[in-house]
């Protein structure tokens, strides 16, 4: 690690402000086409668990699904620290582990297939709509954790990502491109993190 990279982790370490205990990655597929790409992205895995989160997301957004096996493949193979769980489009079932990826299961895409499994539970009788909340929202997204920080490179939009889960998520921004991402982009984004009040929707 270079000395300016140490000195923002030192000056990490020393604030008294949180770390982000869920962190969030908002990438595209043309990120993964990158030279390095999957590279980087075990090393921002890495970071993540190194600077005190203890639970990623990476959020790939794609234009052609029939890139998505190719993806999966790929991000199946990764070499971190935690166990990964994969979902892609058309998958129902949570996901519960340490590193988690969504490839081309949008926020949009998730939350209507949370639609219709409340209409089919109306419709059989078994869920009065008066009752509905936002517990039963939660209960049925393939990705029910809230991050507390989604970061997103090279552009200033979230690409459908968790519209439900990231409502009260700290965003940021920054206009590194993914192949250029470093240690240092990474503890930037941390630093303006911790100088953030967080407010919860209040």
């Amino acid at each position: 690690m270079g000395l300016y990279d140490s000195y923002l982790a030192l000056r990490f370490r020393l604030d008294d402000a949180d770390a982000p205990e869920h962190v969030a990655l908002v990438i595209t597929e043309r990120d993964l086409l990158e030279q390095g790409a999957y590279d980087t992205l075990e090393a921002f895995v890495g970071w993540a668990f190194e600077f005190g989160s203890d639970r990623v997301t990476i959020s790939v957004s794609v234009l052609d699904e029939a890139v998505v096996p190719t993806l999966a493949r790929e991000l199946r193979d990764l070499d971190v620290p935690h166990r990964v769980e994969l979902r892609e489009p058309g998958d129902t079932e949570r996901a519960d582990a340490p590193v988690q990826v969504s490839i081309g299961l949008g926020g949009k895409r998730e939350f209507a297939s949370v639609v219709r499994s409340l209409a089919e539970e109306v419709e059989e009788g078994a869920l009065d709509p008066d009752d509905i909340d936002a517990a039963d929202i939660e209960q049925r997204l393939v990705f029910p954790d809230e991050p507390d920080f989604v970061v997103k490179t090279g552009a200033e939009r979230l690409s459908d990502f968790m519209i439900w889960q990231s409502v009260y998520a700290e965003l940021y921004f920054t206009d590194v491109n993914w192949r250029d991402f470093r240690k240092r982009d990474y503890l930037r984004a941390l630093r303006d993190y911790q100088d953030r009040q967080r407010r919860f929707g209040r």
